[in-house]
């Protein structure tokens, strides 16, 4: 079986995970430092916090934002549901912006709409979080400018697109937003087995978020109210959570980290690859502006409308032929647990019809040639029978 994405580790990356475990430290040691300090360096931003895993990540982002009980976080329907559920836990409430067809990211136009008449309304979100779609990113600049009109803080779920740039900005530099959400999932573009971060400009968010992820304690001396002469003490400050990444995680992200570049380029010609040989007659490719470096987390195609019946016969043929393709996303707001909060079918119909005609084929730095090609010629030749029948 193909799978739609996998990690990619080497012999490398195990030496860097068996000198950790050989090591007095296999969590709160120096490695989730050092790992912080390197991605940094690399995003182009001031602080970084990781996580246990992204989900983790964009729960402590809000609590670090101050969203609150009954505040509104809005997102698009076209994501995971963790980009959602983040404000649900903190007894806020969701709403949904709909995508752009071609793209799969958040349509700033229907998002310029409604802020318009959600201010008329004073339902306005406290929280956007605008989701990078397989590595795409979204119009930052354009979103950046309606927060400071609309007032809205925005934490990008980066969680496909670690490697990315848009308008040569690297994603999670943070220029046009408050905080920036990735993943290390072991399907995404580097792992740590489980993992996330959270970038920021924001010395006192970064703060916040350092707090929230370990219980709410420090252990600087500076920040303490009592006992500031203990070594030993420690004090909590916040109602926090245990959402730090371990030693043993952050060793294999540091050694992936050296990859990135290298990842993003093989990512890049695979995707090249698939424009060439799949044949557009039937099918919506990706479209990649000049402005844009995706980090190609997924390859997504798109089925035309003519042939859109065909959408679950070409996932079970491909799935037969052990081509291990998926769907991104079923729409958040037609989960059962989101039709009770009183979302319906009909709500955003350019995500349900994203997910009624998309595809997702597999693309991965160990995907071979040789399998791109069958890919391809299983894909052409369920359409080119179509067309004699």
């Amino acid at each position: 079986m193909i799978p739609y994405s996998t990690q990619k580790i080497d012999r490398k990356d195990i030496e860097e995970v068996i000198k950790t475990l050989k090591s007095p430290f296999l969590t709160q040691g120096p490695k989730v430092v050092k790992f912080e300090k390197k991605l940094a360096k690399k995003v182009n931003v001031k602080y970084v916090a990781v996580t246990n895993s992204a989900t983790s990540g964009l729960h402590i982002s809000c609590m670090a934002l101050g969203f609150k009980k009954n505040d509104i976080l809005w997102t698009t329907p076209n994501t995971f549901v963790a980009s959602s559920n983040c404000a649900l836990h903190l007894g806020g409430k969701v709403d949904f912006v709909d995508i752009d067809y071609y793209s799969g990211n958040i349509d700033v136009n229907l998002l310029e709409e409604k802020l318009y008449y959600a201010k008329k309304k004073k339902k306005l979100p406290k929280i956007l979080v605008p989701v990078h779609f397989s590595g795409l990113p979204t119009e930052q600049d354009r979103i950046h400018k309606l927060s400071k009109k609309y007032k809205f803080k925005i934490i990008e779920d980066a969680s496909h697109s670690l490697g990315a740039k848009y308008n040569n900005e690297k994603v999670g530099s943070c220029k046009w937003s408050d905080i920036t959400i990735f993943s290390f999932h072991p399907v995404k573009i580097i792992t740590t087995f489980e993992g996330g971060a959270a970038t920021t400009n924001n010395k006192l968010i970064h703060e916040k978020l350092k707090l929230f992820l370990n219980h709410g304690i420090t252990k600087d001396k500076k920040k303490f109210k009592y006992n500031k002469n203990k070594i030993w003490y420690y004090e909590q400050h916040l109602l926090g959570l245990n959402y730090r990444m371990t030693d043993v995680a952050a060793s294999m992200g540091l050694s992936q980290l050296k990859k990135l570049k290298n990842f993003v380029i093989i990512r890049n010609n695979i995707a090249k690859k698939y424009d060439k040989l799949l044949n557009k007659k039937y099918l919506h490719l990706p479209k990649i502006t000049k402005k844009v470096l995706s980090s190609f987390h997924l390859y997504v195609i798109k089925i035309k409308d003519e042939y859109k019946d065909y959408h679950e016969k070409l996932f079970n043929y491909l799935r037969k032929k052990k081509i291990n393709v998926n769907l991104h996303y079923i729409p958040v707001h037609l989960h059962p647990y989101y039709r009770k909060l009183g979302f319906k079918e009909g709500q955003y119909k350019i995500s349900e019809k994203h997910a009624q005609t998309s595809v997702s084929i597999p693309i991965f730095p160990g995907l071979t040639s040789k399998e791109i090609i069958k890919i391809c010629n299983l894909i052409n030749n369920f359409f080119i029978k179509l067309d004699k029948i």
